[in-house]
């Protein structure tokens, strides 16, 4: 079996899930895991399929001819099962301002972890006027890595942002 791991990117219009599902179905795949959402009238989404060998090229074909509705890139991950480490989540909320996710990511890069899952959102401070920032992030943390020693980078980073951080 070959595990692909496609990125969608098109304007959002009804019918762009099934179009995609439906060449993956017909080439044998299976949809695996996948994160889609809709932001400023685009449809984006990483989606992870599992198909079998004989049948990768064919779907990568289909999954071409849909460019026009949706530009699908399609990316092969030989190495999808060597995952390794432990996950570290932590919300993150504060009034909104420029580079809450460059510091928090550059603190995590500083450690050696990874970001496997960002979310993120802005929305009007109900009491204080302004705007409020919030994320959540899962972060993969390499074997042997120091917990504590992230921890406190991410206080240190909230403290100069004036933000809430809370681990999970």
């Amino acid at each position: 079996m070959t595990v692909l791991v496609l990125t969608l990117v098109g304007d959002d219009r009804a019918g762009l899930v099934a179009s995609v599902s439906r060449a993956i179905a017909e080439h044998g795949g299976n949809w695996e895991r996948s994160e889609l959402a809709e932001l400023a009238g685009t449809f984006a989404g990483v989606v992870e399929v599992v198909v079998p060998d004989s049948a990768a090229e064919e779907l990568r074909a289909a999954l071409s001819a849909l460019d026009g509705t949706l530009t699908v890139a399609v990316h092969e991950n030989p190495h999808a099962a060597e995952r390794s480490g432990v996950d570290l989540s932590f919300t993150v909320l504060g009034n909104d301002s420029p580079g809450i996710v460059r510091e928090l990511a550059t603190a995590l890069e500083s450690h050696g972890l990874s970001i496997d899952h960002l979310s993120t959102e802005t929305r009007d401070a109900a009491m204080a006027g302004g705007r409020l920032f919030e994320a959540t992030f899962t972060a993969r943390m390499p074997a042997g890595g120091d917990a504590a020693a992230v921890r406190a980078a991410l206080e240190a980073v909230a403290t100069e942002l004036q933000v809430d951080v809370s681990l999970v």
